[in-house]
């Protein structure tokens, strides 16, 4: 699937922009679906001696979609195409890579 394909498919099951509150509902969506990640993530290292291999898989994935439809729907919000906001993504890594400065800090590196 396309990302843009993506995009407008999620849109179908957004609110409206102009809901009361919507960005900041979006926000709060995106970082607790997120979070729900981490908090998996956690309980591997607590419970399973940090073995990913033991990930629910099947369960990561509906997460990581979840995220990925947070990150549509707030792309859009903004007016920005999801195919453009992983193109320029792609390409300031390219850039991170070619300079050798994929590891470190900062986000002008």
């Amino acid at each position: 699937m396309d990302l843009n394909d993506y995009q407008r498919a999620a849109l179908r099951t957004a609110a409206p922009r102009d809901k009361r509150n919507e960005l900041f509902q979006l926000l709060l969506g995106l970082v607790g679906e997120t979070g729900e990640i981490a908090e998996k993530a956690k309980k591997i290292v607590r419970d399973k001696d940090s073995d990913f291999s033991q990930w629910d898989i099947d369960d990561l994935e509906k997460e990581l979609g979840d995220t990925l439809w947070y990150v549509a729907v707030l792309a859009d919000y903004f007016d920005i195409s999801l195919d453009n906001v992983a193109q320029r993504n792609i390409d300031k890594l390219a850039g991170r890579h070619d300079r050798a400065t994929i590891g470190g800090s900062g986000d002008d590196r």
